[in-house]
């Protein structure tokens, strides 16, 4: 992890001043996050922190804000300077190299001394490391599908419910609404200006085909449902069925604008809704994906340094296993109105007065069914490198009508080669 290592401590002076900030009394636990002040997910930790403190007499909880594009590196640097925040907050897709330098505590022994049943919980999985439980998952999200319920009424097609519907609807809504030659209405519109966003999209498919991009651990890009899944994902950019420039934001203003039929995405679409204008947005609708299983995915993870006294990882415990309880579960859901990981909440008035919960709650529960994540198994630590070696080859599949199998057969190639 030499890497990370530099990164770290090439960042250490730009991080200074917030570290010196940090109390570090053994009263006070240190949590840093990018959710501090997020509406839904900020007021939930600031309801935990409150009981916490009532709680736990003489103890506070100093909690600090980092921005999303800077907390990787600033989490690094904390660490790295030996200084870590006591509650450990990432996304999911980030600990792994925090948990492969030894820098966060194992939490099988914490779990089992509490009684904490992790039966079921969404997407725990992802936080086992080395044989070792690190974590534990905030958020696991089922993907979903969005549509404009008036395109497809005005066309008198139902709403797809797999590949093939999927694919007649992504022609047949195309449309030049306005008669000035250019097309202005699409079936589907899909991301291909960033590396994640278009390996992501790519997944939704090769999912539905029966592949994956690892099978236990070792990467799997040239088996024959792989190949499937890239020539489906090919056919729609060859057929011209969607615009090779835009980003995940411009399909998403696309639904907004009303000028978009439908789009696959993670359970959040739901909340951007609410920036359409009045005369779009009561058309905008969600149902399940077309796509099975549904593409699914961990987002953010809790968990403690290793680097610090029994006394205080017990108080840090205490926070965990608060934050996992049924009460803060159920508020968890409440606040982010998304389901939360803990088996058996209760979303019975979530559900009465918001028809689209049912659909996230069974999104989530389906694809945390099948096991599915958005970090490929037993390439995390690589990730970053095989993002872009996925994006250069998918790059030369659909712009340089690059053979879905010659394709498959470079990632494997090259995917194996960062492994190894």
């Amino acid at each position: 992890m030499n890497t990370l290592r530099q990164t770290a401590i090439g960042a250490l002076l730009a991080a200074s001043t917030m570290m010196t900030a940090l109390p570090a009394s053994a009263e006070t636990l240190t949590f840093v996050s990018w959710m501090k002040d997020e509406p839904g997910y900020g007021d939930w930790w600031n309801e935990i922190i409150a009981e916490f403190e009532e709680t736990h007499d003489g103890v506070t909880i100093n909690m600090s804000r980092v921005s999303r594009a800077e907390y990787a590196d600033t989490m690094f640097t904390m660490f790295a300077g030996g200084n870590p925040p006591d509650i450990v907050h990432l996304a999911a897709f980030e600990f792994q190299p925090f948990a492969n330098e030894g820098w966060m505590e194992p939490l099988g022994p914490w779990i089992e001394k509490s009684g904490l049943d992790m039966e079921g919980w969404a997407g725990q999985s992802t936080c086992e490391w080395e044989g070792e439980t690190v974590c534990i998952m905030l958020l696991y999200t089922g993907f979903v599908m969005a549509y404009n319920e008036a395109i497809f009424e005005a066309a008198g097609m139902e709403v797809p419910t797999d590949w093939d519907s999927y694919l007649t609807a992504a022609k047949e809504l195309r449309k030049d609404t306005d008669g000035d030659g250019i097309l202005d209405q699409y079936g589907i519109a899909l991301p291909f200006d960033d590396p994640a966003s278009v390996m992501q999209e790519a997944l939704n498919f090769v999912l539905d085909t029966g592949g994956s991009w690892t099978v236990d651990g070792e990467p799997a890009f040239d088996r024959p449902e792989v190949v499937e899944g890239l020539a489906r994902y090919k056919t729609l950019f060859r057929d011209s069925l969607t615009p090779k420039e835009l980003s995940s934001a411009d399909v998403r203003q696309l639904l907004l604008e009303g000028r978009l039929a439908m789009t696959v995405d993670g359970g959040w679409i739901n909340n951007t809704f609410r920036s359409a204008a009045p005369e779009v947005q009561q058309h905008l609708k969600i149902t399940q994906s077309p796509f099975s299983p549904p593409l699914g995915g961990t987002s953010n993870v809790l968990g403690m340094s290793a680097d610090m006294s029994d006394e205080k990882k017990q108080l840090v415990w205490d926070f965990i296993e608060m934050t996992a309880s049924p009460k803060y579960q159920q508020r968890f859901a409440e606040w982010a109105k998304t389901p939360a990981p803990r088996p058996g909440v209760d979303y019975t008035q979530l559900k009465a007065g918001n028809p689209s919960f049912e659909v996230l709650a069974k999104a989530a529960e389906d694809a945390a069914a099948a096991n599915v994540d958005r970090l490929p198994k037993g390439l995390e630590l690589q990730n970053n490198e095989v993002v872009k070696v996925f994006y250069k080859v998918a790059q030369q599949m659909i712009l340089q009508n690059l053979d879905p199998a010659e394709a498959a057969t470079r990632l494997q190639d090259e995917v194996s080669r960062i492994k190894d």
